[in-house]
């Protein structure tokens, strides 16, 4: 799954979409997607992340209290 860094606007290959969508994790494993040679693994914070699009990753994805 690709997401868009919000400060930098650059694309990020989420290796394991799992660490994405549990609340209970800050960080995300992902690549940047950027020159021809395969970028290393490295933590992103799902704060500074959105979709492609721009749009926001849903709360539950982000806040384990979403219901509260």
């Amino acid at each position: 799954m690709l997401l868009k860094n919000k400060q930098d606007e650059g694309l990020i290959q989420i290796a394991e979409v799992d660490e994405l969508i549990d609340p209970f994790k800050d960080e995300v494993t992902g690549q940047i997607q950027a020159g021809q040679n395969e970028q290393p693994p490295e933590p992103f914070s799902k704060k500074d992340l959105v979709f492609p699009s721009g749009e926001s990753l849903p709360k539950c994805w982000l806040d384990s209290n979403y219901k509260s």
